[in-house]
């Protein structure tokens, strides 16, 4: 049977990246809390051993869901070694986790990560010395450079083929004599080697009683344990078990750290994140940082590199591939239906969104190299005061922020919150922000209306799904959350300079989920306009669109969008297709319009649109339901029919006051 090891340590310690370096698969490695949701899995590479990649957690004390999920993983599953990845430049806080792993009794290997860092700020830790100290090896590595990764996978061999066990921790004298009596309460009738029992004696000490789930005891030996804490308590003119034992593991961790951890005296006492913080996290010029931080990204987006690049491909589709498969075809004496279907149809349809790819991977590589650096959990930090009014925390922004990628997994992200209803409302809220997939909407009609100023109108949208989200999250604490109260606590990570490795992988895992999807949904989609737009309701072809089936079923639904200044067909039907892809939204359009290239369908939507009601059609993609994709994950989460529908109604309601509004309004000035 083979072997299992467990990775385990604190969010933003390099963990995703070792796992990566020891497996040789492509997770993905961010800089904020949470982005491992779930445990993943993978071969060490040569060995049949498998890693589970645990969430990222800072204690084993089970009030969140990552912290359920790893403790009933290494009680239940018992894994056969544990490899517990440490930050360097932060080890006081992460040996709190370590010490509570120690007392499971298992295998372990500690990397230091992030010694290269630690280095650098002039500091040295004797990871020899800690190993003789703790009984465990500490292997001094830097994950994201790869080095020394080949002596930890020496040391996993050599801990499970010898069972190599910590040595036993000795706390301050009145816990560990506390610890010792409930141990000898719990063992008794057992057979000790069974269970990690001086685990379950040290978190019962604390109150920590959801170990009862694992251990059967008798109401005679809880009532034994009660006592023994009570007299615990009894140390303290402040009574708090959990806060007694939490100030026992640090003790011993500071006398481990004064020993072997030496610190560079920086003067002032501020590190260089902590003088960055200074100007971008201040009360007053935070905001007005990240606005320019994310007005320069669009406008870099959308600027004269981003439309260099889309209209380079443009020409490769228009010029080249297009006339080129007609000639080819032509040739072949196909049949002028074919012809129209592959060049009109799938490569008109396909190549209106990958047109687009440019601008999307650009945004794409941005958001990485903001993730990487550690300022997204800043964004996070500062939106906290804000969503804490609307019964939300700071945590919630992180999926919303994921949001902007894709809202797949974004919803999938809220899992990360313990708090039932305040899952519920961001997985409410998070469809609220603008995906990657809305980006050609946008590039288009920004592009048709807005000329020099595009880049300021698409990133209005954003801004545009945020306040929504902010005022229907206020509606939400209102109504269907009145007794939410949010709780939010977060590290910041120190900031550090993206890898170039990681910043172009994670923008090309991004970049390859848009250009899988032009190549499926968006070419079957396109073949399925294209038939719906050239056959009537009798199924006979028909050279006018107005007459075909699509045009039928646009006309049924138009009016319904007429006060938002798109009532005609053509627009009502692409917002149809656009629930099984937002891209198709743009694809549609090409199709319907006959539109080959950005420029002919610039010129066809110039023609039935103006800037404002573009601006509204723009506002309605913005906010209206998300993908077919994207609504199976809310019903899947929320674990409701009832929900996922409701979440659906809200949103579309929210897309059509919202368009209606902004075209009413604007329509009395212009």
């Amino acid at each position: 049977m083979a072997k299992s090891l467990a990775l385990i340590g604190n969010p933003n310690c390099g963990k995703t990246t070792l796992f990566n370096a020891l497996t040789g698969s492509n997770q993905y490695v961010g800089n904020w809390a949470g982005v491992t949701v779930e445990k993943k899995t993978g071969k060490l590479t040569g060995t049949d051993y498998e890693i589970v990649d645990l969430p990222g957690i800072y204690s084993l004390s089970p009030y969140s869901l990552e912290e359920k999920v790893t403790q009933d993983f290494l009680i239940n599953d018992h894994p056969d070694a544990i490899i517990n990845i440490i930050d360097g430049t932060n080890i006081e806080r992460n040996l709190y986790l370590t010490v509570q792993l120690i007392e499971l009794n298992m295998p372990m290997v500690i990397a230091v990560n992030m010694m290269d860092d630690v280095e650098a700020q002039g500091g040295h830790i004797d990871c020899d010395y800690l190993s003789e100290l703790i009984g465990i090896p500490f292997i001094p590595i830097s994950a994201k450079k790869n080095k020394n990764i080949d002596k930890v996978v020496a040391e996993i061999h050599h801990v499970i083929n010898h069972q190599h066990i910590p040595c036993e921790i000795n706390y301050n004298r009145e816990t560990q004599n506390a610890i010792n009596r409930i141990y000898s309460v719990i063992v008794r009738n057992c057979e000790v080697s069974e269970k990690p029992y001086p685990y379950y004696a040290s978190k019962l000490l604390e109150g920590d009683f959801n170990v009862l789930n694992y251990i059967q005891l008798s109401d005679e030996q809880k009532s034994r344990i009660d006592a023994i804490a009570a007299d615990y308590e009894k140390q303290s003119p402040y009574p708090d078990r959990e806060a007694l034992v939490a100030d026992a593991r640090y003790t011993y961790i500071e006398e481990l750290v004064r020993k072997t951890v030496t610190k560079k005296d920086n003067g002032d006492g501020l590190s260089v994140s902590d003088k960055i913080d200074r100007i971008v996290t201040n009360r007053f010029l935070a905001f007005p940082v990240f606005a320019v931080i994310m007005l320069c990204m669009f406008l870099l987006t959308f600027g004269p590199v981003g439309t260099f690049l889309s209209d380079s491909i443009e020409k490769l589709f228009n010029d080249v591939l297009s006339p080129g498969v007609g000639r080819l075809l032509e040739s072949a004496s196909a049949p002028e239906w074919t012809i129209r279907l592959l060049t009109d149809g799938i490569i008109g349809g396909v190549g209106g969104v990958l047109v687009f790819l440019p601008q999307i991977a650009i945004l794409f590589f941005c958001l990485s190299i903001l993730e990487d650096s550690g300022y997204m959990a800043r964004a996070a930090f500062l939106t906290d005061k804000f969503l804490r009014k609307i019964g939300l925390s700071g945590k919630s922004f992180i999926p919303m922020l994921m949001g902007f990628g894709c809202t797949t997994p974004a919803v999938m992200a809220a899992r990360t919150q313990e708090n039932i209803s305040e899952r519920r409302m961001t997985i409410m809220l998070t469809p609220f922000m603008s995906c990657g997939a809305k980006l050609p909407i946008y590039a288009l009609f920004a592009g048709a209306f807005f000329g020099a100023y595009q880049g300021f109108v698409v990133f209005s949208m954003y801004i545009l799904g945020l306040l929504t989200a902010i005022i229907m999250g206020a509606v939400f604490k209102k109504t269907l959350f009145k007794k939410n109260n949010a709780e939010f606590i977060m590290e910041l990570p120190p900031y550090r300079m993206p890898l170039p490795g990681s910043v172009l992988k994670n923008t090309w895992e991004k970049t390859k989920g848009f250009i899988v999807k032009a190549g499926t949904v968006i070419f079957s989609m396109s073949v399925v306009i294209w038939l719906l737009q050239n056959f009537d309701l009798s199924l006979h072809m028909t050279v006018d669109s107005s007459e075909s089936i699509f045009a039928a079923i646009g006309s049924f639904i138009a009016p319904i969008f007429k006060p938002l200044g798109f009532g005609q067909w053509q627009p009502a039907v692409s917002l149809l297709s656009g629930l099984v892809a937002k891209e198709a939204v743009v694809s549609t359009m090409s199709v319907l319009y006959s539109a080959s290239g950005t420029a002919a369908l610039t010129s066809a939507v110039s023609g039935v649109f103006t800037p404002l009601s573009a601006y509204a059609f723009m506002a309605f993609s913005l906010l209206y339901v998300p993908c077919i994709s994207a609504f199976a994950t809310i019903k899947r989460e929320m674990g409701s029919w009832k929900w996922a529908l409701g979440v659906a109604a809200i949103q579309t309601g929210t897309a059509y006051i919202v368009a209606l509004l902004i075209y009413q309004i604007g329509s009395l000035f212009v």
